[in-house]
């Protein structure tokens, strides 16, 4: 059997692709401020910005673009293991299989949406709205299946159950918005953007979860020739 010592650790790419997007839209906020574009809060309670606008001016649109754009590759690799990582342990559900497309799609609607930003016009506006969609519910179903199928592993059952828990939150999180998008639409109005942050800190928090898992379980890759 090969030792565990062998190939390479590849947590490091899952820690890369989950927090490059969380250190993204904490240093264009933090760029935003300084240079003036926006004004000192916390947004997430204050609910005084939108993600989007931390990266739409001034030095904060490069940062922006400059790295969203690697992220969404990185989400595209990380999600793709994550499939070949649930079979190497036996967490073989019927769900694996769409866990590599689904995270394929959020990221490329991750991409598209970083594309847009910045850009004024109604197809770059709904470019952007399509794009945050996806990527947060196509996200979330994914990291929901990911959660299940661990649930069902009987050495890593409890990471499963306490994920599954994190799934519950980030939904009853975004059936609140939306009960409150229908009952007090004014209201709402002016706490959406705060609602936005939590449930991006939420799911990159699952995504840091399952990179640590990632690393207990010695997940590896290997080159060889012959």
């Amino acid at each position: 059997m090969t030792s565990v010592k062998n190939g390479i650790p590849l947590w490091w790419l899952a820690i890369a692709a989950t927090l490059t997007p969380l250190i993204t839209i904490h240093a264009t906020f933090a760029v935003s401020v300084l240079e003036g574009h926006i004004s000192w809060c916390i947004p997430y309670w204050d609910s005084c910005t939108s993600i989007s606008r931390t990266g739409r001016y001034g030095t904060s649109y490069f940062i922006f673009k400059g790295t969203m754009l690697p992220a969404a590759i990185l989400g595209v690799l990380f999600w793709t293991l994550n499939g070949r990582w649930l079979q190497q342990l036996g967490a073989t559900s019927r769900g694996r299989l769409w866990i590599p497309w689904l995270g394929f799609v959020a990221c490329t609607s991750l991409a598209f949406y970083t594309l847009a930003l910045g850009h004024e016009g109604d197809g770059f506006n709904l470019t952007r709205r399509i794009g945050v969609v996806l990527y947060f519910s196509l996200t979330f179903i994914a990291q929901l299946l990911i959660s299940s199928a661990l649930k069902g592993h009987p050495r890593w059952r409890s990471n499963g159950r306490r994920l599954l828990w994190l799934c519950e939150l980030i939904l009853a999180v975004g059936i609140l918005s939306v009960i409150l998008t229908a009952v007090v639409p004014e209201v709402y109005s002016q706490i959406d953007d705060a609602f936005e942050w939590v449930l991006a800190f939420l799911i990159n928090l699952h995504a840091i979860w399952v990179a640590v898992l990632w690393k207990q379980s010695h997940f590896r890759a290997r080159l060889w020739a012959e």
